[in-house]
């Protein structure tokens, strides 16, 4: 039963079918395939307007290349306090942007707090050279901890972002999730809120290896070529990225595979409601599940081959725990299937 991350699941075999596909034959190399510039038109359509599309290899490449794309001289981008940009990226948004520095903000449940994201731009005045100057705001949609920003809530930061002239950029490493739980369209979610740019991210949901930094703006785009391409990481035979795009969208096989996910954890989330010697910490919104459990219970389902993973209490969680417990994650994915999550509840008992 593995529940420790989504990346660890395959790719979903119309993923590995359509990159079998393209392993005969010849394309043009570095973006400039018919195939490429089909998947840069879906994503159009998708977003229903003209969008850049910037193939990458990871989430971490996309988010930092969107901070090095958004920086100003001293520049200070501004996450929640547990983003994945501030905690999990190993410098790289900072080592891309040339030394930009990233500031947390703190929020319940994984998202942003719109006040304390105003409180946070006002200790870097324009006119106080020493602290450096804003650069950008990001949100991780779906969060770090399973909850999902409404639209609302986008649009709250969006209007702060506007009140100061700084870019909003969307972390949507699990963005398919986060759009089938609101039931909402990639436009709404994003540039008609007021996000700027987004890293699309697909290889959580199914793809082999499908990253993307998507600028809402293409008449601005011109700067991120040169940042990927010395980020090394604009891909020669970047057909195998196109293609494995190609299948996700074909069908709405991400919306799918995300729906399902989702369904999975909730799924998962009753069944930990309704079992003995562990708790539910929150309610899941996409496609992660947080418990708490005493650690000796943990271990034992462990060496039982129950893979998942430890985890900080989250900012502003109000969750405490006994001496003896401490807070798992649990990730569903395209692949989770009912009969697995049933096994665990009845080791449970």
């Amino acid at each position: 039963m593995n529940f420790a991350s989504d990346n660890w699941a395959g790719a979903h075999p119309a993923i590995a079918e359509a990159l079998a596909a393209q392993s005969a034959g010849f394309a043009t190399a570095y973006g400039q395939s018919e195939l490429d510039r089909a998947v840069e038109r879906h994503f159009c359509e998708l977003f229903e307007r003209e969008v850049a599309v910037f193939f990458v290899a990871t989430g971490t490449a996309a988010n930092a290349l969107s901070m090095a794309f958004l920086n100003r001289p001293g520049g200070v981008a501004f996450g929640h306090t547990n983003a994945h940009m501030l905690e999990d990226e190993g410098g790289a948004p900072e080592h891309l942007t040339g030394g930009a520095r990233m500031h947390p903000v703190p929020g319940a449940l994984g998202r942003m707090d719109a006040r304390a994201l105003e409180a946070a731009i006002h200790l870097f005045p324009a006119a106080f050279v020493h602290a450096g100057q804003p650069m950008a705001v990001s949100l991780t949609q779906a969060t770090e901890i399973g909850t999902v920003y409404s639209l609302d809530e986008i649009e709250a930061i969006a209007e702060i972002c506007r009140a100061h002239d700084l870019p909003l950029h969307m972390d949507g490493a699990r963005f398919a999730n986060a759009l089938a739980a609101l039931g909402t369209t990639p436009a709404e979610m994003t540039w008609r809120r007021g996000v700027e740019i987004l890293s699309f991210g697909a290889t959580k949901n199914g793809c082999w290896c499908a990253e993307a930094a998507v600028i809402m703006d293409p008449a601005r785009a011109g700067d991120m070529h040169f940042l990927r391409k010395r980020a090394a990481h604009l891909f020669s035979k970047s057909r195998f990225i196109a293609a494995q795009f190609d299948a996700y969208f074909r069908d709405d096989l991400w919306l799918k595979n995300a729906r399902h996910a989702n369904e999975m954890a909730a799924r998962l989330a009753r069944t930990v409601r309704s079992a003995g010697g562990l708790r539910l910490a929150w309610g899941p919104q996409a496609n992660e599940v947080f418990a708490i459990m005493k650690t000796e219970t943990a271990d034992a389902l462990k060496r039982k081959e129950v893979f998942f993973h430890p985890w900080t209490m989250p900012d502003g969680s109000g969750t405490h725990l006994a001496p003896d417990e401490r807070l798992y994650r649990f990730v569903t994915s395209f692949a989770t299937t009912p009969e697995e999550i049933d096994r665990f509840g009845e080791m449970l008992g």
